[in-house]
Order: structure tokens, then C-alpha cells, then sequence
């Protein structure tokens, strides 16, 4: 007979796991709280607009494309992409934008004029960040963290000594690089990880590949067509999506979970695997004697930041934006202590502004402009309205000044959203946005497991288990949760 699975939660993660699963030949039942499918990645429309919640950037495309494949499919069977070029646009003050292009000549180039001698090093730069992505995306981020065995390979040892892992990205990226403006841009994709790059090993590079050689993509008519996609995958496959359904409570029996219990209905099950909030699970699911983790434990774990966002509807096309826009025309390191060394509501913050609608006709009414506002802000923070409100102005005012433009007055739709919707929505331990933040004590073993230490057939996957935050990792989180269960139960 199939052995059944419950998967609770139709994230990235959790899809991911569910089709691999049905792909083995389990029975498969998807649990999801909402009424779609998408988690953090879900969408919703207003007055003509389409927004995309959460995730906006699309990097590392082969991750997707390897997923897909896995299944004889690619991505184009389910969306269209189109490189953004540029790939952002970086505003450092009132006149002094710095368009990132999407050709590597291009960029060479722009170095070159900012700090002569400074392309030659990129390339060397780029050259090492590539045999990290080769190890880091294909090798290591394919283990489960399970035992410190799983790296006692004679290459991959001599790997971690040649991927930086014990020294930081701030460290490794002034060996090359003098110039500030340089500096940022490639500190920048650290910052999705949820740490300072004082503290982010410099394994991390990898992440300037995928950046400045691999490109920022978009998935035509929006990111959640990414989910809308892995959707029909599923079901394809066999995987039973049940929505509404919020998971309540287990039944358990001899060391097992044996019952899914959510509000309406019991679901019988031989393994279940978790895509929702890890601690939510640990600490309001499962019995004490069932935990993995000290409550203690958990308030120990580095979190990545929380964010406040804002959707908004323009009644009018907008001058000086790109798709993305990073807005560093304030001093990053007092917002980056406000963030991480002592918590609370920034003083001056940076922000960014994607604006799909530059790009997508398709997200917006003719003339208008769809504008997703994001400021990163330290987890377990207090969320109220006027907070929200005195950052939407602080904000406003200088996105008008450095755009040269009017925008609050053509506002016909907002929405902001925050630490109190990510724990209303997603359990969110903290009200965090991203998950664990990637420091060198908090990578592959030294993250929470994905297999429960004390429920036999319960397993975790997500951004707060291996292999850490964004979409492409939780996209490779399900695959290789539902690979250790084909491992256990074959």
C-alpha cells in the first residue's frame, strides 16, 4: 500500500516536497491555511492591480529550471521569463543613480570608471564566486544536515577551505574592492540572507554570480505565476491540495503522528512534513516531551529581519524608477545596528521600491503604476498603525524627492503589511520575514533539523531548517526533505 504523507503548508518548500514526494509513489495530501496556494509568495489584486507579496526578485534561474526538469518539464511550460536589463538601479542620492546592466562587459566597464584596475579583479572576483556557486548550489545545499559525515569527502573538505567559509563577505570583498559605491552593490545580496556581512561567511560570494553573471529575471504577468505553475505540477503528479484547512493539533501513537487534526477535519497519515513555521510547530503543535527545541533554544536563534511593506496602487505612470530600485541614499550601518545589535524602528532606513508595472503592463490599469515598497526592520519588534504610518511618509518624502516627482497624491490603493501579518498569516516566530539568518553558526548542521529529534515520522522543511532562507533554498529544501523520507521509507 502507499504510505500517505500530510504536508502542511503550500509554500515553496512545501509544494516542492509534495511533488517530489507523489514522484516516489507516496500519497500525498497538502494542507494549506489560506485559500491558494504560495505561503509568503502569495498574491492578491485590488482596483485593477496585481501584487505579488512577498518575494520579487528572481535570481539563480537553474534552480528553478532543475526543479522543473526533474518532472521531464521546464519553466517555459508554465511562465515566460524575461531578463531585466538593467538588472536595478541603485540611488544613491538626488542625481546620482547607478543603473546595474545586465551584460557583463557592461558592468566590467562600470567598475572600470568608478575604480581603475577594478575590472580585472571582478573577473577574478566572479571567477572564484563561480566555483563556489558550482559546490555551494550543486553540492552542499543538496545535504540534509543531518551529520557532520555528510561533508567527510576528501574534495569537499578541500572545498571549505577554498570557499572562504571562515571569513566574512565584509572581509573578502575589501580585498578586492576600494570604491564605496562598489562596496555596496557587492554587499548588497548578502542582505537576503539576514545578516551583516561582518558576520556572513564569504561563502556567500556565490550570491555576486548569481547577481552579476547569472541576472535578475521576472516571470511574465508576476512571481506568483512561479507558484501558479508549481501548482499544476503538483497536481500532475498526484498531490491532493486541500485548502482553508489550518493545522491544529496531532494525533499520536507508539512515537508517530497517525492524525492531522485542523479545524474541520482528521487526516490519517503515515509521515508528515512540516513547510510551516518551525517553532510554531514545535511550540503550539506538538506536545513538550515531542519538542526538538528549548523554548531557550529558540529565543538564542539570530533571526533574519522582519519588513514593512507597503502595496500601492499610482493613478499615474512614474519617472526615474527601473523594475527594482535600492534605495541607499542613507548610511547603512546605523540602520544595519537598528537591525541586528540593537533592535527597533529605524531612524533613517534604507528601502526598495519594485515597481513591476515598468516592465509589466499586465500588473496594473493602462496608466497606472504598481509600486511594492519594502523596508527591512528588525524582527519582534512593536507593529502599530501610526508606526507604519510615520515610515510611510518618512519614506514617501524621499522616494518623491529622489524621483523628482509626485506620488502620494495619485495613491488610489494601499495596503501595508508587517510584523503582526506575518505571525497573523504565517505563525512567523518574531514576525520575521526570511527566516534564520545565515551566519556561519546557523549553516547546514547548525541549523534546526529537518528531521524531528523525537517524532519518528515528522519532518521539517523551510527557511528556518536547512538549506536557509529565500526561494531558490526553500525551493531545494522540499527536494531534498522529500529525498531523506524516500531514503527512510523505501
Amino acid at each position: 500500500m502507499q504510505k500517505k504523507v500530510v504536508v502542511i503548508g503550500a509554500g515553496f518548500s512545501g509544494m516542492a516536497a509534495a511533488t517530489s514526494l507523489a514522484q516516489q509513489g507516496f500519497r500525498v495530501t497538502l494542507l494549506e491555511k489560506h485559500d491558494r496556494p504560495g505561503g509568503r509568495a502569495r498574491s492578491f489584486t485590488a482596483q485593477g492591480f496585481t501584487f505579488d507579496m512577498g518575494p520579487s526578485w528572481y535570481w539563480m534561474p537553474d534552480v528553478f529550471e532543475k526543479y522543473f526538469n526533474k518532472f521531464n518539464k521546464t519553466t517555459a511550460d508554465f511562465y515566460a521569463l524575461q531578463r531585466l536589463d538593467p538588472s536595478y538601479t541603485i540611488i544613491f542620492g538626488e542625481d546620482d543613480f547607478m543603473p546595474i546592466p545586465a551584460q557583463l562587459t557592461q558592468v566590467y566597464s562600470l567598475f572600470e570608471s568608478l575604480e581603475p584596475g577594478s575590472s580585472q579583479r571582478l573577473k577574478t572576483f566572479l571567477d572564484q564566486a563561480a566555483y563556489k556557486y558550482e559546490v555551494g548550489i550543486n553540492k552542499l545545499v543538496y545535504k540534509p544536515g543531518r551529520s557532520v559525515t555528510e561533508f567527510l569527502d576528501w574534495q569537499l573538505l578541500l572545498d571549505v577551505f577554498r570557499l572562504d567559509v571562515f571569513q566574512s563577505m565584509h572581509q573578502h570583498v575589501r580585498k578586492y574592492f576600494r570604491h564605496e559605491k562598489i562596496i555596496k552593490l557587492m554587499e548588497f545580496p548578502v542582505l537576503f540572507l539576514g545578516a551583516l556581512p561582518q558576520n556572513t561567511p564569504a561563502l556567500y560570494s556565490l550570491m555576486n554570480y548569481a547577481d552579476i553573471a547569472l541576472g535578475t529575471w521576472y516571470p511574465r504577468g508576476g512571481m506568483y505565476k512561479i507558484v501558479e505553475g508549481m501548482e499544476a505540477l503538483a497536481k500532475e503528479q498526484g498531490v491532493d491540495f486541500c485548502y482553508n484547512q489550518e493545522v491544529t493539533s496531532f494525533n499520536s501513537e507508539g512515537g508517530n503522528i497517525n492524525q492531522v487534526i485542523t479545524a474541520t477535519n482528521t487526516f490519517d497519515t503515515d509521515i508528515v512534513v512540516a513547510g510551516a513555521d518551525y517553532h510554531h510547530v514545535e511550540e503550539k503543535l506538538l506536545l513538550p516531551a515531542q519538542r526538538s527545541y528549548s523554548e531557550a533554544y529558540w529565543q538564542k536563534r539570530v533571526m533574519a529581519p522582519s519588513s514593512l511593506i507597503f502595496y500601492l496602487g499610482i493613478n499615474k505612470r512614474l519617472e526615474n524608477l527601473q523594475h527594482h530600485n535600492l534605495f541607499f541614499d542613507e548610511d547603512f550601518e546605523p540602520h544595519a545596528r537598528e537591525i541586528y545589535e540593537n533592535p527597533k524602528w529605524p531612524t533613517n532606513p534604507l528601502f526598495y521600491v519594485s515597481a513591476p508595472s515598468q516592465t509589466d503592463p499586465t500588473v496594473a490599469p493602462a496608466g497606472c503604476e504598481n509600486l511594492f515598497v519594502l523596508i527591512p526592520v528588525a524582527p519582534d519588534l512593536e507593529d502599530n498603525e501610526t508606526t507604519r504610518e510615520k515610515y510611510y511618509d518618512l519614506v514617501m518624502q524621499r522616494l518623491e524627492r529622489l524621483t523628482k516627482q509626485s506620488i502620494r497624491e495619485h495613491v488610489i490603493f494601499k495596503r501595508s503589511y508587517a510584523h503582526q501579518d506575518f505571525i497573523s498569516d504565517y505563525h512567523a516566530f518574531k514576525g520575521n520575514a526570511y527566516g534564520l539568518a545565515n551566519t556561519l553558526m546557523q549553516t547546514a548542521i547548525l541549523k534546526p533539523a529537518l528531521h524531528s529529534k523525537k517524532v519518528k515520522n515528522l519532518y521539517y522543511t523551510g527557511q528556518l531548517t536547512v538549506p536557509g532562507p529565500g526561494v531558490p533554498p526553500s525551493l531545494i529544501s522540499g527536494q531534498v526533505v522529500a529525498h531523506e523520507i524516500g531514503l527512510a521509507y523505501s
